[in-house]
């Protein structure tokens, strides 16, 4: 924590001093969590040694994080900003990149989450953002289920009139991580840069809101390599992009064994992404909104790793006076029982969002609670829910419950062949298998999720979020799907069901 304050106080007094010394305005802006969880089985499984959460937390677990965001304002046409995070630390937890433990010095907490600058072309309404930055695509129903994160890159943006504009957006989401020999040469930071080109038309009128969008990246064969495995990483924060680019274990034969890395990567990869997204609102207070999205990763030197889908989802919902009640579903495609022609699952660079259909079973939670319990991205998965959201029957206390029924799209011949081969359902949540979520649910497999969430606001900038969640599992287990295993000697891990309360301390300002 010396660290800390050493940081914060030579930047304040920097601050001080080009302040006194200029026109620039300097503006800080900041959020603390403290933020403590109780929970049991977020693998879906219990006994047999595994205690805790799951196999990386206990039942109870406190952290926090700290957000600090600087802007130094020279005028409307131009800013820059710089954005630190510290954390999430966990308390009690040793080592550089947690500090949590006793004498809290952990050298690594302090991180950078943005930093950027802002400008427009002058006399123009020409705006470019450069430097890293929150990218996210758009959505008015779930958040991005392809891109929304941190990333470096350069955003422009144009509005035409109060009913078109566009942004355009360069990305590097990934560049220089490769190292690996090949005969007597050691090759490190070759052919291994993502690039991402995003074009967006946000286009409203009254009642009616648009955005057609478009993305396409490059991804180098050595983008993900180190040594001889081609998808060994890095993979980024939260490795979202392992789950959510290549097909289960990243290639596999047609019996469900792996194929990686038995075909060398030489050329790079090709992705693309669209989407049609949009709202109504002319009929007030009913609200309808809509989300499309379509896309592919596709590779010359193994077809194995091919990944492509769509997504869809829709919402209705009507604002009352004392609560916005809500009906919405979605679909995704699925893969089918082929393992060796890639996955027909949608692929997705980073789901990071703040999931609006659900908290706990995808990455819904606004803060560090725990959530992602079937996944991150909704990609191989399908539902229905309904949600009573923003209840108020008393000043500044305010409660949303939501219900959802979740369903997988992949084929259960596809389990099965994953099952002879050592994986399970939970293998993405409990081993990092390369493409797979947290779950992979079949056709055959279900689960129904129970969500309230309770928001004091005790003053204007200091609130109280206390959630509870429970997600009631129904693997098929038999012979035919995830059971198979037995025939290779593994046993069937027994199904449980995920729940969880936290409670979040944030004061904002």
């Amino acid at each position: 924590m010396k660290k800390i304050a050493t940081l914060l106080l030579a930047a304040g007094l920097v601050f001080g001093v080009a302040t006194g010394a200029s026109a620039i305005d300097f503006k800080a802006k900041g959020q603390w969590i403290m933020s403590f969880d109780y929970g049991q089985n977020g693998n879906f499984t219990g006994g047999k040694g595994q205690t805790g959460y799951n196999n990386k937390e206990d039942d109870f677990e406190a952290r926090q994080r700290v957000r600090l965001q600087l802007d130094a304002v020279a005028s409307e046409s131009l800013s820059g900003t710089v954005y630190f995070e510290i954390g999430e630390q966990l308390w009690g937890k040793a080592g550089d990149r947690n500090g949590g433990a006793l004498g809290a010095d952990g050298a690594s907490v302090v991180k950078v989450k943005r930093a950027y600058i802002d400008w427009m072309v002058p006399q123009t309404d020409l705006k470019f953002r450069m430097g890293i930055q929150g990218v996210e695509l758009p959505s008015f129903t779930t958040g991005s289920t392809v891109l929304n994160d941190d990333v470096a890159g350069v955003t422009a943006s144009y509005q035409f009139n109060e009913n078109v504009g566009v942004t355009a957006l360069w990305a590097r989401p990934f560049n220089d991580n490769s190292d690996w020999r090949r005969g007597n040469h050691q090759y490190s930071s070759y052919m291994d840069n993502m690039d991402a080109f995003a074009l967006l038309v946000p286009l409203s009128f009254e009642g009616v809101k648009v955005t057609p969008w478009g993305m396409y990246s490059a991804i180098g064969p050595n983008t993900f390599r180190q040594g001889d495995n081609f998808l060994a990483g890095p993979w980024g924060t939260g490795s979202y992009a392992k789950a959510g680019l290549v097909p289960v274990g990243g290639a596999l034969h047609k019996n469900g064994s792996s194929a990686l890395n038995a075909r060398k990567l030489s050329s790079y990869g090709e992705a693309w992404w669209g989407g049609l997204t949009g709202e109504v609102t002319a009929f007030d207070p009913f609200r309808f909104a809509w989300d499309f999205n379509y896309g592919s990763v596709t590779w010359e030197d193994d077809g194995r790793m091919n990944r492509q889908g769509w997504l869809a989802s829709l919402l209705f919902e009507y604002k009352l006076d004392w609560a916005t009640p809500g009906l919405y579903g979605w679909y995704g495609s699925g893969d089918d029982s082929n393992p060796a022609n890639g996955s027909e699952r949608m692929p997705t660079l980073s789901a990071n969002n703040t999931n609006r259909f659900s908290n706990f079973a995808f990455d819904g939670d606004p803060y560090i609670a725990r959530n992602g319990a079937i996944g991150h991205g909704m990609g191989g998965t399908w539902g229905i829910g309904a949600r009573l959201k923003d209840m108020s029957f008393v000043e500044d206390l305010k409660h949303t419950l939501r219900v959802n029924y979740i369903g997988g799209t992949n084929s259960p011949t596809m389990a099965k062949k994953l099952s002879l081969n050592g994986l399970y359902a939970n293998s993405g949540g409990v081993d990092g298998v390369a493409g797979m979520e947290a779950m992979y649910l079949t056709t055959q497999d279900s689960a129904l999720e129970i969500g309230l969430t309770n928001t004091y606001q005790m003053y204007e900038n200091f609130v109280i979020n206390v959630e509870a969640d429970y997600i009631a599992l129904w693997l098929d287990n038999s012979k035919s799907v995830w059971g198979s295993r037995h025939k290779q000697g593994l046993g069937v891990p027994e199904t449980r069901d995920a729940w969880n309360v936290n409670a979040s301390f944030v004061y904002s300002f």
